[in-house]
This record gives structure tokens, C-alpha cells and sequence, in this order.
């Protein structure tokens, strides 16, 4: 079957690569001035992005399991595990396992871990808009599709690494 993927575009060259030319630099930097600045304003209510981020994504989920969470979260289920320690002895989440499969481990937010998730959506539109302080709506939705359209890119690459290699073709010889 050909591969029916638009070709790679040709826009970086490896004898000419600056960090500040690469969008995943860029992209990097841009997430790292992000989390900053969340972390800081919810610093007075002593959270860390790494405490924050898992309460928040257990609170927009109805049914969460600490396995769902570190693949969410693109993290390893042993750090996810240590988070949720933290998380548990600060009285905002609870673990609970599966009544049918013992393996599983639910997770929900205490009223506690409610109340903090609700911080965070405002601490988030804050920082992001501060983000894009001089951006048009336009650019925004810009910048959205162009994003959406890298992670679509990015998915279709993967897809190409996991399928198996087309069959080669044999020709009789008579």
C-alpha cells in the first residue's frame, strides 16, 4: 500500500540548526514560561505543576485511573504513583480499587482536591492570555490550527513507525 502522507517539509537543515529557529525549541520555552507562571500564582496555595496538573485532569474526568492519569500526563506510572502520595497526604485525592479488577486503582478528588481544581481554570486563562497579549483572535485560532495540525502530523509519523513493512513482491521466474 503507498504511503499516502504529504511529503516532509524541507524547511530545517542539519548543517544550519539554531535552537531558536526550531519550533520544538520554541515550543518548549513557550510551555516552560507557561508553567512558571501557573506555578507561581498557585504557589500560595502550595501546589507545584506537578500536584496541580494531575487534580485538574482527575476533576474534568468522571471515571480516572492512575494509569489513564501517567498516560495523560505523558509520565511513568512510578512518578504518577509518587505525585499521588503527595497529592493523598494533602488530603485532595483518594484511591480506590476496582471492585472487579483488583489491579485497577480508581482515583477522585476529596472536596479538598475540588476546591483546588477550581483554581485552576482562572490561574490557566490568565497565564495564557498573558501569552497571547498582542495576538489577534485570528492568530490565535491560527496558531490552534497550525498546532493541531503538527499533532497530526506527528500521530501520522508514529503510525508509520508502528506499521509493519508492506510485503515484498515476488516475480516467477519461468
Amino acid at each position: 500500500m503507498p504511503d499516502s502522507s504529504p511529503p516532509k517539509a524541507g524547511f530545517y537543515d542539519p548543517a544550519s540548526m539554531q535552537p531558536a529557529d526550531s519550533v520544538g525549541y520554541m515550543m518548549r520555552k513557550v510551555m516552560s514560561s507557561i508553567r512558571t507562571q501557573a506555578d507561581a500564582q498557585l504557589s500560595a496555595h502550595d501546589l507545584t505543576y506537578a500536584q496541580w496538573l494531575p487534580v485538574f485532569k482527575i476533576s474534568l474526568c468522571s471515571t480516572t485511573t492512575v494509569a489513564s492519569l501517567a498516560r495523560d500526563l505523558e509520565t511513568d506510572p512510578a512518578a504518577m504513583t509518587r505525585a499521588l502520595d503527595r497529592l493523598e497526604a494533602k488530603g485532595l485525592v483518594t484511591r480506590e480499587r476496582s471492585t472487579t479488577d483488583r489491579r485497577v486503582v480508581q482515583l477522585a478528588l476529596t472536596a479538598e482536591g475540588r476546591r483546588i481544581a477550581a483554581l485552576v481554570p482562572p490561574v490557566l486563562a490568565d497565564v495564557l492570555n498573558g501569552h497571547l497579549s498582542d495576538f489577534t483572535h485570528d492568530e490565535w485560532q491560527l496558531l490552534l490550527r497550525m498546532l493541531r495540525r503538527m499533532l497530526a502530523n506527528g500521530e501520522a509519523l508514529r503510525q508509520q513507525m508502528h506499521r509493519p513493512p508492506a510485503p515484498a513482491s515476488h516475480e516467477s521466474s519461468h
